[in-house]
């Protein structure tokens, strides 16, 4: 087991006067099963970019384990021909034997890699795919919506494989997913990440209990404010009542 350490990571877009991340710093197991959790367009796709060394940034990002991306890039001539033919183009060194027992996990057949990709189903080039990227050794790996557009029956068999499955990121919308598949999360706030461990209803459950807290406190704020104004106000008009009553007592000159 390693780590993957972020130090004082700062990135902002060309052209953009606000960072995106600004001194982030932070430190995960590469044994670890992550969820990636933050609104959309807040920075999840950019971090993953980030990893994978496609941009350019301030600070530091050290790992003694490669990174692999899914969804991979599937061109339309790479379709027209069997997915065996270009397992290295997508991963190299991938070996097809590691594809197949994959596969296996994934209960997919060992036909389909022999099939031209473009006759395959989207559910089934899901799980072609997932076998690739799992393929591999001493990587850590980065899984961006895994489920979208699968039927019930592959989302299941997808979440069973990937909850067998250690040394990833898995950004989601799907909680059940997430709730099956991952053991801490990395949590995208405005300008930076931090690393809690549990899934994604523990998280969701805590930060439940921490809006509650804040929304308390403000209006326990809110009525002592209230209550000193009240306390002001009533100050400033028994001033003025004193006020005219010393003058009502003073003799006409």
């Amino acid at each position: 087991m390693s780590q993957i350490r972020v130090s004082d990571l700062t990135f902002c877009y060309e052209g953009s006067f606000a960072p995106v991340f600004e001194g982030v710093s932070f430190s995960v197991d590469t044994n670890w099963k992550l969820g990636f959790i933050g609104r959309n367009g807040k920075g999840k796709t950019t971090f993953l970019n980030l990893l994978l060394g496609r941009y350019e940034y301030d600070g530091r990002i050290t790992s003694s384990v490669r990174f692999d991306y899914f969804p991979y890039r599937v061109t339309k001539e790479m379709e027209e021909r069997c997915t065996s033919d270009w397992l290295w183009e997508l991963k190299p060194g991938c070996e097809e034997w590691r594809v197949l027992c994959e596969m296996a996990e994934l209960h997919t057949p060992a036909e389909l890699l022999y099939r031209p990709f473009s006759s395959l189903s989207h559910g089934e080039r899901t799980r072609v795919l997932l076998a690739v990227l799992f393929s591999g050794e001493n990587e850590f790996l980065l899984v961006d919506e895994p489920t979208n557009h699968l039927d019930r029956e592959t989302r299941r068999q997808v979440r069973q494989y990937l909850n067998g499955k250690q040394g990833f990121i898995l950004v989601s919308h799907d909680r059940e997913l997430l709730d099956a598949c991952i053991d801490h999360v990395l949590v995208l706030n405005r300008r930076s990440i931090e690393v809690q461990s549990g899934n994604f209803s523990s998280w969701w459950e805590n930060k439940c209990r921490r809006d509650r807290f804040v929304q308390a406190e403000n209006e326990k704020h809110l009525k002592e404010i209230s209550a000193l104004k009240r306390a002001a106000g009533e100050s400033r008009r028994w001033a003025a009542d004193s006020e005219h009553r010393k003058i009502g007592r003073d003799p006409v000159k």
